[in-house]
């Protein structure tokens, strides 16, 4: 069973410092962070980030090579895209997707 990346992980963690209401629970393999009970990016089982975001974006947001629509047995979530574990080594690139997470899951009812 594949594993998160827990320095990936600390790296969310500390861009996230200060969020109210946020939560940590491992989800879909890998260690997700929640603001008002909603996911807003999580540290993936298989390597870089879940991101949620406002499903009319994700087709936008999506490149194809390093931002992907997640797929959970075999059908495409709207409004959940995979980040390659690539894309966020750069600290502003990680910074930007858990920025979007976080505001998305903030626009949400809390649960």
């Amino acid at each position: 069973m594949a594993t998160y990346d827990e320095q990936l992980a600390s790296r969310i963690r500390t861009l996230l410092d200060g969020e109210c209401d946020l939560a940590e629970k491992k989800m879909f393999g890998g260690l997700a962070f929640l603001v008002g009970g909603n996911m807003a990016v999580a540290a993936s089982g298989q390597g870089g980030l879940l991101v949620r975001v406002d499903p009319n974006e994700s087709h936008a947001l999506a490149d194809g090579v390093h931002v992907q629509p997640m797929e959970m047995r075999g059908r495409t979530m709207q409004g959940w895209l995979r980040v390659g574990a690539r894309t966020v080594t750069d600290d502003k690139a990680l910074a930007d997707w858990v920025a979007r997470g976080a505001a998305f899951a903030r626009s949400l009812p809390p649960k």
